[in-house]
């Protein structure tokens, strides 16, 4: 594996995995299958082929700090490894912000992308599987990796399997849409049809020739990069794959079949279907009480989830929503969250519990003009100096010792103090001490969503964004 990176994309957003999966807690940063998110189990599988130095993760900019405190469990070098993107401009740009770190590093690279949300099962395979392909794109192939379709699925990308280059690889034919059911059971007859992995690897500066010649709009930004940080023209460049932007268009696109049990995760069928079944063919997860219950999901993180009688059924429940549907129609779980997204429902932005840099804050009531969180700010930490136009707070601390910026004064509060906060104050509270500090947060006024916030300081580097 000399000279060889990884780009990691942990950008994606995970919607058919409501309501455990949120806008601020996609996929990839939950514990679906295991004590390790996602994320966490993509970058141990890394590590055990590439030093930590060689591992990019890109990720957006409201799911930066998360990512670096779940990377840092795993390995503390890997915190100056996160790349975030303004915005979200799909998977091509996305490599090409983490090509921009690697050619600092190694003018010849071999670059190896993967989706940060997929489940290995079998990491030796796996491991070899990329030992291949690493030699292949030596020889300057771009390679992809095909699972081999067990059932007629019209929920991925196929690849056509052409010539056979060397034991274990073939040249793509072509790159297929995600077909219709008729079309992916001709697919799985036939045998020389594979879904698309999303995971890839490629020569870097064939990869920069490529982008070049087939993206022109993207190689003009990507050569701005002499002259500023690529981040800054972000917002303007085009949305668009690499598989639709590269892959599909090069002449030297190959395909190893793999067998490492691969999984996207993408639904709750698949965790049913991947999960450690009981004697009545039920996944069970959480604080769940079943009774004759058969072949079922039951996954609960909000409390006591009882069922009784069920069969073929997925039943998620959290602390504020809950889904309950048949197995077989949880691709519509999507319009579910359309639905609420219409609604502009806070149930697809965040859960309760929000995790952010500092701690996290939980909603524990809210009504028309009040809102009532628990906040907890970890030891050495501290909010950013900020002020509300719209809402009055009222502090109490109920754990710790709190700093507390009101104004021009600066107070200590202890466990059963509080504090007032008018609208347009600025404040800032922090944690001194070597205990978490928790505290009741009471607001009032006529808008209290959380872009209702101006900093004027901010540790985290959040000056212009919306979220405390």
């Amino acid at each position: 594996m000399e000279k060889v990176f990884a780009i990691v994309l942990a950008g994606g957003s995970g919607t058919r995995l409501w309501p455990l999966s949120r806008t601020l807690l996609p996929k990839q940063l939950l514990s679906l299958n295991g004590n390790l998110s996602l994320l966490q189990q993509t970058i141990s599988r890394i590590l055990n082929l590439l030093p930590p130095e060689k591992v990019f993760v890109v990720t957006n900019e409201e799911h930066v700090f998360e990512v670096r405190s779940q990377l840092k469990d795993l390995n503390t070098a890997l915190d100056t490894q996160v790349l975030s993107e303004p915005v979200a401009r799909n998977t091509l740009p996305a490599i090409l912000l983490g090509l921009d770190k690697v050619f600092e590093q190694e003018d010849e690279p071999v670059i190896a992308v993967f989706p940060s949300d997929h489940q290995i099962q079998d990491e030796k395979a796996w491991a070899k599987d990329m030992l291949l392909a690493a030699s292949l794109a030596r020889d300057g192939w771009f390679v992809t990796f095909g699972i081999k379709p067990y059932k007629p699925e019209t929920g991925y990308g196929y690849i056509a399997v052409g010539e056979e280059i060397q034991k274990g690889a073939f040249r793509v034919k072509a790159f297929v849409e995600k077909p219709d059911l008729p079309t992916a059971q001709e697919y799985l007859q036939q045998g020389t049809y594979y879904w698309n992995s999303g995971m890839f690897m490629f020569p870097g500066q064939n990869f920069i020739q490529a982008v070049e010649r087939l993206q022109p709009d993207l190689f003009a930004w990507w050569e701005t990069r002499k002259a500023k940080p690529l981040v800054e023209g972000y917002g303007k460049i085009p949305d668009i794959s690499v598989d639709y932007g590269i892959m599909e268009k090069v002449d030297t696109a190959a395909v190893v079949p793999a067998d490492f049990g691969w999984d996207d995760l993408g639904n709750w069928e698949a965790l049913y279907s991947l999960g450690p079944k009981d004697d009545n063919g039920c996944v069970i997860n959480g604080d769940v009480l079943p009774l004759d219950c058969r072949d079922s999901l039951l996954f609960s993180t909000g409390g006591k989830l009882a069922a009784i009688g069920l069969k073929d059924m997925i039943v998620v429940q959290t602390r504020d929503a809950t889904l309950i549907c048949p197995r077989q129609e949880v691709q519509k779980v999507k319009n579910v969250v359309s639905i609420l997204k219409e609604q502009d429902s806070q149930l697809v932005e965040a859960h309760v519990t929000v995790n952010r840099p500092w701690g996290s804050y939980t909603v524990l009531e809210e009504g028309r003009f009040y809102k009532i969180k628990r906040i907890k700010v970890n030891p050495g930490a501290r909010l950013s100096l900020q002020m509300h136009y719209h809402r009055s707070e009222h502090w109490v601390v109920i754990k710790g010792t709190a700093e507390v910026v009101v104004g021009d004064k600066t107070i200590l509060l202890c466990e059963n103090q509080s504090v007032d906060i008018p609208r347009t104050t600025r404040h800032r509270l922090t944690n001194p001490g070597k205990v978490p500090v928790e505290i009741i947060e009471i607001q009032s006024g006529h808008y209290l969503e959380e872009d209702d916030i101006v900093r004027f300081d901010d540790v985290y580097g959040r000056h212009e964004k919306n979220t405390s």
